[in-house]
């Protein structure tokens, strides 16, 4: 009957109107709202299967952090190397472990023990392959090139004078794996003293 249905159907959407909604995220208990054991998308399955790899990602970052501490990726103090020649002591200060693109600094040092008429330090063209050279402080009184060195000279030494000679270069893009080279000291042509000088250049 059609009065009958009616009556019928409208009840079911009087259920289906005061029916309590459950708040998402959360599960009954004996007839309380309780939070859900794990976020959404994750389950005690994926706990479970972590398991076989969970030791492998710190011992990973336990070497990197290592390896950084003892310099192998670069940013230690820059070593020092000191040669003495009859007239003149001869230091260099540069690193020895650069990544590409970084800034670094050279300093060269000069002790006079005898005297030098014309001071002229003296750089392989090797040594500054793939190099942008930013700046030099004191600037050379002259700058020349002569067998495969680039020279700068500065003037006169009298014994004891000590001279400072600073470099700052970057490490351009194509230089890999790394570079070396010779700094010399002159009197004029006359060469004083020199050292090798290398520098590794990691990616």
């Amino acid at each position: 009957m059609p009065g009958a249905r009616n009556a019928a159907l409208a009840g079911r959407v009087s259920e289906q109107t005061v029916r309590p909604m459950r708040p998402k995220g959360r599960m009954r208990k004996n007839g309380m709202n309780m939070p859900k054991p794990f976020p959404d998308g994750l389950s005690q399955r994926n706990i479970d299967s972590r398991g076989g790899v969970g030791w492998l990602a710190p011992v990973l970052l336990t070497a990197l952090m290592a390896a950084g501490l003892v310099g192998m990726f670069g940013g230690q103090p820059s070593p020092v190397k000191q040669v003495a020649g009859q007239a003149v002591t001869l230091k260099v200060t540069a690193p020895d472990l650069l990544r590409n693109g970084l800034i670094f600094e050279t300093t060269i040092e000069v002790n006079a023990r005898q005297p030098v008429n014309d001071l002229v330090i003296a750089v392989s063209d090797t040594l500054w392959r793939d190099m942008t050279i930013n700046s030099m402080i004191p600037a050379a009184s002259e700058e020349s090139y002569e067998n495969g060195f680039r020279r700068f000279s500065f003037g006169q030494l009298k014994p004891g004078d000590v001279f400072r000679f600073k470099i700052d270069g970057q490490i351009n893009p194509p230089l890999t794996g790394g570079t070396s080279g010779v700094i010399a000291v002159f009197d004029g042509e006359r060469e004083l003293t020199s050292t090798p000088i290398s520098m590794k250049v990691l990616p």
